[in-house]
C-alpha cells in the first residue's frame, strides 16, 4: 500500500509539473517584462502576423496546441502558402523562439526581411537561420545548411539540433549589423551584417548575384514556408 502511494504521489508532482509548465508556454516572466521583453505569439492566434506580401495569414499557418504550425494539408485544399513574417519590422533586438520539425522537413527563421510586392519572396532580401530535420532531409549532407547555421554562409561548430519531434531553443542577437545566431545554447553563428567579411560571406554563397540580400539593417521577421509542416511556439524580442 505504501508503495501504491508513494507511486500516486510521484505521478501527481509529474502532472502538476507538466501543468506548471504547459502553463508558462507563451508567456512572459516578470523578470522578462522588467527585461523589456515581448510576446511576439499570444498563444492562440496569428495575431501580429501575416503572409508575405498579404494583408493577413494564410489559414495553412494555424495555431495547434500552443504551436503556430504550418499545415501543408490545408494548402492542398486550397489555402495559399507561403511565408509568415511580423507585421512589425526590428533592427537591433534579443529574439528567441522554440521551434520543431517534420520528419525529413525544412524551414527557417529569416530576418531583416524587406517586404515588397516587387520581391516574390522573403529570402530574396533576408537572411536565415536554417530550421532542419538534419538526418532525413537532403540539405543535412551540404555544409553551412544544417539546423542552426546561417544558411550558405556560416556553418555551425558541430549539430546541435534535437531528434525530431523534440523542441529546439533558437536564439538570434542582433545589435548594430552584429548578429549572433544560438541553437540551443550553443552559438552557431557571428558575423557583422555590412562590412567586408559579411560582403565576403554573401559572394561565396548562393546569394552573390542577388541585389537586395542581405541589404536592409531593420526589418521583418519570417517563418519559411518549406513546403513542409514545422512547428514554432515562444517567441519572443528584446529591442536593444
Amino acid at each position: 500500500m505504501k508503495k501504491i502511494i508513494m507511486g500516486a504521489l510521484m505521478l501527481g508532482a509529474v502532472i502538476s509539473t507538466q501543468a506548471v509548465n504547459a502553463q508558462k508556454l507563451n508567456t512572459l516572466s516578470s523578470k522578462e517584462k522588467k527585461q523589456g521583453w515581448k510576446l511576439l505569439f499570444d498563444g492562440t492566434s496569428t495575431n501580429g502576423w501575416h503572409s508575405y506580401n498579404q494583408s493577413s495569414a494564410s489559414p495553412a499557418w494555424k495555431v495547434v496546441d500552443g504551436a503556430i504550425a504550418l499545415d501543408q494539408s490545408a494548402k492542398k485544399n486550397g489555402a495559399p502558402g507561403g511565408d509568415l513574417v511580423t507585421n512589425d519590422e526590428y533592427e537591433n533586438y534579443e529574439f528567441t523562439i522554440d521551434w520543431k520539425i517534420s520528419e525529413a522537413g525544412n524551414s527557417g527563421v529569416i530576418f531583416s526581411v524587406h517586404e515588397d510586392p516587387s520581391l516574390s519572396q522573403s529570402y530574396l532580401t533576408g537572411p536565415e537561420m536554417q530550421v532542419l530535420d538534419d538526418d532525413k532531409h537532403p540539405d543535412g549532407k551540404n555544409i553551412k545548411h544544417n539546423a542552426g547555421d546561417l544558411y550558405d554562409m556560416i556553418q555551425a561548430p558541430k549539430r546541435m539540433a534535437k531528434p525530431v519531434g523534440q523542441w529546439n531553443t533558437a536564439k538570434i542577437i542582433k545589435k548594430d549589423g552584429h548578429l549572433t545566431l544560438w541553437l540551443n545554447g550553443t552559438k552557431t553563428a557571428e558575423t557583422t551584417m555590412g562590412t567586408p567579411e559579411w560582403d565576403a560571406l554573401v559572394a561565396g554563397s548562393k546569394f552573390k548575384n542577388w541585389k537586395e540580400f542581405g541589404k536592409y539593417q531593420k526589418g521583418r521577421i519570417a517563418l519559411q514556408d518549406h513546403g513542409n509542416d514545422v512547428w514554432y511556439r515562444n517567441i519572443k524580442i528584446r529591442e536593444l
